[in-house]
């Protein structure tokens, strides 16, 4: 089906590791839709491009039809074309208006798809004499690379004029090859061994050479034959930087047993390095994939995989660091083929995909197909059943931390470890908390050092200057008060010191990290403090400012006044050092539907003989509290009556509608009469 094989085809002694795992805890899975096509059989051959992740099914040559299906675009693509031989290879160019055919060893067909394009194939042989092509890769909608046992050949296809352009060829003794669409590098197999790689970065016309590099064989070859297979290596971007994946089947020290994937860095300039082992601890099929960052190794004899993570700690040995596996081998979940045909029909049960089966083929970085059943999937990581498999919270942050879809797994894991039965002790808590807002912090240093080049105008001199993203792993303090913090303490399961104490360490961590910490986690604190009658331990913190001064909070201490009369004057004490206007405080305080607060604070201040009856009159009948509408009107009426001797609003002051109001609920006769003396 392709040059890639089916999952460890390559043989090793022995047998390794433990029988297969059930589906608790599976934490791997084929993607739920996936690309179906037709079978591979005698008449249909089919072929996957990995640059556009597209599947052909070639029947007969192509001429009863070629069906091209991906898994990003929905509508497949089909046509005809004339049976000329057998089919070795066939590609479309990026953003599919050319295709390229390859039926000979020595020439490529290329056909349009563009509208009003004539339907005529045209050929290009490849340069070099008495060279045979291997394969070819298109690095762009109008560039391809032809792969030949003798070198590489750079071409720009002119499909206006059915004609190729050579850019620049190379030659070199090249026993097979290895694309990574994703970074458009080619990697050649050279030397008799083929443990020597030659890799090749292509950008916009042009081919660079990068330093070439040896794989550490096993053990010295017996024979000069090739030694290093193709179906042993692989290419992935893994955290941004493009490494070469080299499969071990025996380790080069005698005392360690069971296979090992090692991984060389492939910088842009400068030469490649050996970086990490990962230990599989087993011998037998293997096969690789890298899903989000994650090295995934298949193991075909006890149907299980694994997975990696580079950015774990690992044991360092003065050059490379060495890697167990993340978590316990596990199957793949289990898969359920739904049955074709007409409805009446498909009642039956679907049927199970057999996993791990001798006709998948792999592809990078996640691609599994299995030609004999007819589907493609991608594999994904499901990051829920890691929670229950990786008990250690700090090193389960640290790898959830570095996931796509990662941001409600770990605010589910903050909720848990608050709750019986996982309750966490507090230094397990605090690690978290730490985690959390290490991850915060850089995100907000890196969106604060943006803000700054755009607003000094550097920006349009940096035209590579990006605005940085925001990951599922920036959880702020919103993400934590709402989904966390505040769920937990309105749960009231636990001790209430234990309460505080949570909440008091999140804050600690946020002030570690010299995050500004948000008024509305220290209202949570203080209100849970009221809630269990701790009103020294409020006093003491606001005493020693370990809750920061707000206007917010300031009037939150003041609705308290009614249960813990100090929070009267601290809350003013609050608004002084902030330095607020005291009309600014009574807007604050209406704002906040703190009514009397606001009365009571202004006649504190021997303000209440000038205040706007009405603005008051609002807020209170805003508040829908008859009896506070009352209060507040009465005031009003018995200031009246001693400024001016009669109760009555003058029309100056535009009360008339509250004074309808007022009458409507407690009747005329409620209203305060003239006194005189």
């Amino acid at each position: 089906m392709s040059r890639e094989p089916p999952p460890g085809e390559e043989e090793a002694p022995g047998g390794g590791g433990g029988g297969r795992a059930g589906e608790g805890g599976c934490y791997l899975a084929l993607c739920a839709r996936p690309v179906h096509f037709e079978k591979a059989n005698p008449v249909n051959c089919v072929f996957f491009d990995e640059a556009n992740k597209q599947v052909f099914a070639v029947r007969s040559g192509g001429a009863t039809g070629v069906v091209v299906k991906g898994l990003e675009d929905r509508n497949p693509i089909s046509f005809r074309m004339e049976d000329k031989g057998e089919v070795k290879c066939i590609k479309f160019s990026l953003g599919n208006k050319i295709l390229a055919v390859q039926r000979t060893l020595k020439s490529v067909d290329f056909l349009n798809f563009i509208p009003d394009s004539p339907q005529l194939e045209y050929t290009q042989e490849c340069k070099t004499k008495n060279a045979n092509i291997l394969g070819f890769c298109w690095t762009s909608s109008t560039e391809i690379v032809f792969i030949t046992d003798q070198g590489i050949e750079f071409y720009q296809v002119l499909p206006e004029k059915r004609s190729l352009k050579l850019l620049k060829n190379q030659s070199i003794n090249v026993n097979w090859y290895m694309y990574c669409p994703e970074s458009s590098v080619i990697l050649l197999s050279t030397t008799v061994l083929g443990n020597v790689l030659q890799p090749f970065y292509f950008k916009s016309g042009t081919m660079s050479k990068l330093s070439k590099f040896e794989i550490e064989l096993p053990a010295a070859p017996k024979s000069s034959k090739l030694s290093l297979s193709e179906r042993d290596i692989a290419m992935a971007t893994i955290y941004g930087q493009l490494y070469v994946l080299y499969l071990r089947h025996h380790s080069r020290t005698s005392n360690s047993t069971g296979a090992e994937v090692v991984l060389y860095q492939l910088p842009r300039e400068g030469s490649c390095k050996k970086t990490h082992i990962l230990k599989l601890n087993r011998t037998g099929k293997f096969a690789l994939n890298v899903v989000d960052n994650l090295v995934v190794v298949h193991h075909q004899d006890t149907e299980t995989s694994v997975i990696f993570d580079i950015k774990l700690k690992g044991e360092f040995d003065g050059s490379t660091t060495i890697h167990q596996f993340v978590l316990p081998p596990r199957s793949i979940q289990p898969y359920q083929i739904p049955v074709a045909g007409p409805a009446s029909v498909t009642s039956q049960s679907p049927v199970p995909c057999k996993l791990y089966s001798s006709s998948w083929i792999v592809f990078q970085p996640d691609i599994i197909i299995s030609a004999s059943e007819g589907y493609l999937w991608s594999l994904q990581v499901k990051l829920e059943p890691v929670v229950n498999l990786l008990l250690d919270k700090g090193k389960l942050m640290d790898f959830l931390l570095q996931r796509k879809e990662c941001k409600m797994v770990i605010l589910s894991v903050c909720s848990q470890m608050l709750s019986e039965p996982e309750r966490g002790s507090l230094s397990v808590i605090a690690t978290v908390f730490d985690k959390l807002n290490h991850e915060y912090k850089k995100y907000l240093e890196a969106e604060q050092s943006y803000t700054m080049v755009v607003e000094a105008g550097l920006s349009r001199s940096n035209p590579l200057l990006k605005r940085p993203v925001r990951t599922q792993a920036v959880i702020d303090q919103s993400d934590m008060y709402t989904h966390v913090l505040s769920v937990f303490t309105e749960k009231k399961e636990a001790p209430h010191k234990f309460t505080i104490a949570v909440l008091m360490e999140y804050i600690r961590s946020l002030n570690q990290f010299q995050i500004a910490v948000q008024h509305y986690l220290y209202e949570l604190v203080i209100k849970t403090l009221v809630q269990h009658n701790l009103f020294y331990m409020l006093h003491q913190f606001l005493q020693y400012h370990v809750l920061s001064d707000s206007k917010p909070l300031a009037c939150l201490l003041l609705s308290l006044e009614s249960i813990y009369p100090p929070a009267h004057q601290l809350s003013l004490d609050m608004l002084k050092r902030l330095s607020t206007a005291n009309d600014e405080i009574v807007e604050v305080l209406l704002s906040k539907h703190q009514v009397l607060a606001a009365l009571r604070f202004i006649r504190g201040i021997g303000g209440h003989d000038s205040i706007s009856a009405r603005k008051f009159l609002d807020a209170a009948k805003q508040a829908e509290d008859d009896m506070l509408f009352y209060t507040i009107f009465r005031f009003f009426e018995q200031r009246n009556q001693r400024l001016r001797g009669n109760p009555s609003f003058t029309p100056g002051e535009h009360c008339e509608e509250h004074v309808t109001f007022f009458k409507q609920v407690f009747g005329e006769q409620a209203l305060m009469k003239p006194t005189t003396f």
